[in-house]
């Protein structure tokens, strides 16, 4: 079993270096120290594998975010914009791996799970930090935080424009004090 894992590790490290096209049997294989054929042994297909570690990756992200969650709610809507954007900013390969698989699952149905689960989840992370914050938090106040934040995230990590992660706070203000209008 640590050999599987060994090699999950080593296909979600090249997600986050190369994407998408990185993750191939040779190179998961060489990354965990393993003979090639090992790969074949553990996952039946490249997209196996790929699936694995997307659920993997999804996995460990949604609880890096939800330990920004274990801190006492915002007092004001400025410090619970920077809480939703600081509980979104993982490094930027991780995001990137993450988003290339997410948008793949739109042309592979057996990821798609996988994303909607990540999806599910991140709704939950805002859902739970609006009611911390005695912020509405019904289930459209809660997707339109949620897509807002996704948005100025994708947009943050693809672009890297400087000032990005300035104008998402202030978008995420304005949001935030749309919902409470």
């Amino acid at each position: 079993m640590r050999r599987k894992e060994a090699l999950l590790d080593a296909a979600v490290a090249l997600l986050g270096e190369g994407g998408f096209t990185a993750v191939t049997h040779r190179a998961v294989a060489e990354r965990a120290g393993v003979p090639p054929a090992a790969t074949t042994y553990y996952f039946s297909s490249r997209d196996e594998l790929v699936a694995r570690a997307f659920a993997l990756l999804v996995e460990r992200d949604l609880r890096l975010m939800r330990t920004s969650l274990t801190r006492p709610g915002p007092d004001s809507l400025v410090e619970l914009a920077q809480v939703l954007l600081k509980t979104y900013a993982a490094d930027r390969g991780h995001q990137l791996g993450l988003w290339e698989l997410y948008l793949q699952a739109g042309r592979e149905p057996a990821l798609q799970h996988i994303a909607r689960t990540w999806t599910d989840g991140w709704h939950d992370i805002v859902r739970t930090l609006l009611e911390q914050a005695g912020r509405p938090c019904g289930e459209a106040e809660v997707r339109f935080v949620a897509t807002l934040v996704s948005g100025l995230w994708l947009e943050h990590i693809v672009e890297a424009r400087p000032g990005s992660l300035e104008h998402a706070g202030d978008m995420v203000t304005r949001a935030l004090r749309a919902i409470a209008a």
